[in-house]
């Protein structure tokens, strides 16, 4: 199992945990990635944080959503509403996003069905996350995947880390990375 973590603000907020102990638990658990979201803050508390996270962790850095932040990490994570919002056909949101990030950054975007992981298939990508596994109590889920997940993420020609709801404990044959963010601190 390989470790991706999600570090939520609003989720660190409401169990009065920093961003540096957040680091802390998910360097100690082995995270290879990790993802900093925060769907709330302002561009610059986003960079500030995204700062602080550098100084102390030396691993990927992937910042959900703000694209516009970039260089102050190693790649960004957008979630398909999000895509949306660039342009409404998803090749063409992906396309425009790496032209802004370039090649030599991750990108990587949430899938949700089998559709979606196809659709990724023909996208400049480094890796999807599909989900969720079961739910979770971080973000609002329309659909569980469950056991299906591992066979739907057998069709991805990209890596697959699986989102929502997943433990450290969860075994996946297709899956490369386990994306944990509450797991990790309650």
């Amino acid at each position: 199992m390989r470790l991706y973590a999600l570090c939520d603000q609003e989720l660190l907020d409401s169990k009065g945990i920093s961003v540096e102990n957040f680091v802390t638990i998910a360097k100690e658990n082995g995270a290879e990635i990790l993802q900093y979201r925060n769907k709330s803050a302002d561009i610059a508390f986003i960079k500030q944080q995204l700062i602080a996270i550098r100084k102390i962790y030396d691993g990927f850095l992937i910042v959900n959503d703000a694209y516009e932040l970039v260089e102050f990490c190693d790649g960004v994570h957008l979630g398909q509403e999000d895509l949306k919002s660039i342009d409404s056909d998803i090749q063409n949101a992906v396309k425009i996003v790496r032209m802004v990030i370039t090649k030599d950054k991750i990108l990587g975007i949430s899938t949700h069905n089998r559709e979606e992981v196809l659709e990724a298939n023909s996208c400049d990508l480094n890796y999807i996350g599909l989900g969720a596994y079961r739910n979770t109590n971080t973000k609002n889920v329309n659909a569980i995947l469950g056991d299906k997940l591992d066979a739907i993420a057998a069709e991805s020609k990209h890596f697959v880390a699986a989102i929502g709801g997943v433990k450290l404990s969860d075994v996946f044959t297709y899956v490369t990375y386990h994306v944990i963010g509450s797991g990790l601190v309650e």
